[in-house]
C-alpha cells in the first residue's frame, strides 16, 4: 500500500513505511503500472482513510492530491486528455458537472452504479455519489425558539431577517446550495433571493467560521452543512455549545442534500483500477468508513447505515435534484451580479 499526499508529513511517512508492502501487493508489477492518482477535493482525512483501506485490501497503490472542488474541476478541464488524474472526488456536485460537461468522464461501471440509489447519482451515469451532506440552518438556541425559525430558506430574504443570519458565499458548499435553488425554483426566484441575501446577511469565510459566529452571538443563524456541527460536538463542542440545527424539510430548497461525487477520467491510463476504486468507495468498505469515521457525512450506498449520531437521511424530506443539472457557471454569474462574489 502506498499513500502519497503532497504537503502532508503524515502521508509521506506512511508512504515510506508502507512502500515495501505495496510492492508485495503488486507482485512483479511496478507501482506506477497499477497505481492510481486521485484528485481529492473531499476532506483530507476521509480521502486518506478510503485510500489506505482500498490499497490495503487490493494492493493497488493510491496517490492523493489535495485541492478544492472547483480548483480541481477547472484544472482537469485545462489538462484535458493530458490529465495525470485517474479519479476525481469532490465534496459537492457542481464541480463534477463542470468536468462532465467537458466530456472528460469515463462512464461508471454498471455494477458500481447499482450500488447507489438513482437519487444519489446523475441520470447519465458518468459519475456517482460517494457521500452526502444536508443543508441546515444552524441557530443560536439561546436567542431563537423553534417557533421563531424560518419555515423556508427563502424566508431569509424577508427584511425581518436583515443583519440576523450568515453564510459563506465564496465557498463551494454554499454555491452548491444556490445551484440547487436555481434548479428547483429557476433563475428569476434565485436572482431575487440573492439580491435580498446581499441586503440581509453577514458574510464569513467558511462554514465553520459562520457556525462559530452563531455560537458567539454575532448572528442568530447561518446556512451551512450539517456535519460542521456534528464534528464539533464530537470533539469539545466549544464552537457549537449554543447552537442547534434546524432541518427545513418539506422538500424546501433549504433541505437540499448535496452529493459528493466520484468519477473516472476518460484520459486515465489505469481505468480498470480506477473503476475498482469507485466500486470500493461506494461499496461496503468505503461506506463503512463513513458510518464509523468522524467525517459525519451521510452514507449513500444501498442499505448502508450512516453515523448513528445523525438524523436518518430518509427523514430529512429533501428535494429531488438531478445533480447533473447543477450549474456552477450560472450560479457564479448570478452571485456576482448580486454583489456576493
Amino acid at each position: 500500500m502506498k499513500i502519497s499526499i503532497p504537503g502532508s508529513a503524515r502521508a509521506l511517512a506512511l508512504a515510506t513505511t508502507l512502500f515495501g508492502a505495496s510492492m508485495l501487493g503488486a507482485t512483479a508489477a511496478k507501482a506506477d503500472d497499477i497505481g492510481i492518482v486521485v484528485y481529492n477535493a473531499q476532506h483530507e482525512s476521509l480521502g486518506v482513510a478510503w485510500a489506505e483501506a482500498f490499497a490495503k485490501e487490493t494492493g493497488i497503490p493510491v496517490t492523493l492530491r489535495k485541492g478544492g472542488d472547483m480548483e480541481f474541476a477547472n484544472q482537469i478541464v485545462q489538462e484535458g486528455a493530458a490529465s495525470p488524474a485517474d479519479v476525481f472526488l469532490t465534496e459537492n456536485s457542481p464541480a463534477m458537472s463542470l468536468v462532465d460537461g467537458a466530456g472528460l468522464f469515463e462512464p461508471v461501471a454498471a455494477d458500481t452504479l447499482k450500488q447507489v440509489p438513482e437519487n444519489f447519482r446523475p441520470s447519465n451515469g458518468h459519475w456517482i455519489g460517494v457521500a452526502a451532506r444536508s443543508t441546515v440552518f444552524a441557530y443560536d438556541k439561546t436567542k431563537l425558539s423553534e417557533d421563531k425559525l424560518p419555515k423556508s430558506m427563502l424566508d431569509l430574504a424577508d427584511p425581518s431577517w436583515k443583519g440576523r443570519w450568515a453564510a459563506s458565499p465564496s465557498g463551494a458548499d454554499f454555491q452548491a446550495i444556490v445551484s440547487a435553488l436555481l434548479s428547483l425554483k429557476g433563475e428569476e426566484v434565485t436572482a431575487s433571493w440573492l439580491t435580498s441575501m446581499k441586503e440581509n446577511f453577514t458574510a464569513y469565510k467558511g462554514n465553520s467560521t459562520a457556525m462559530k459566529a452563531v455560537n458567539a452571538g454575532e448572528v442568530e443563524g447561518a446556512v451551512i452543512y450539517h456535519y460542521y456541527y456534528f464534528g464539533d460536538q464530537a470533539k469539545t463542542g466549544e464552537n457549537s455549545k449554543n447552537v442547534a440545527l434546524h432541518f427545513f424539510k418539506n422538500e424546501d430548497p433549504g433541505a437540499f442534500v448535496s452529493i459528493s461525487g466520484g468519477g473516472v477520467l476518460a484520459s486515465s491510463q489505469h481505468k480498470e483500477n480506477a473503476q475498482k476504486f469507485l466500486a470500493w468507495v461506494t461499496g461496503k468498505g468505503g461506506q463503512a468508513i463513513l458510518r464509523d469515521g468522524n467525517s459525519f457525512e451521510y452514507a449513500v450506498g444501498n442499505g448502508e447505515a450512516s453515523n448513528a449520531a445523525l438524523p436518518a437521511l430518509s427523514d430529512l424530506q429533501y428535494p429531488k435534484v438531478d445533480p447533473a443539472t447543477l450549474n456552477s457557471a450560472k450560479v457564479t454569474d448570478l452571485m456576482t451580479a448580486a454583489g456576493l462574489l
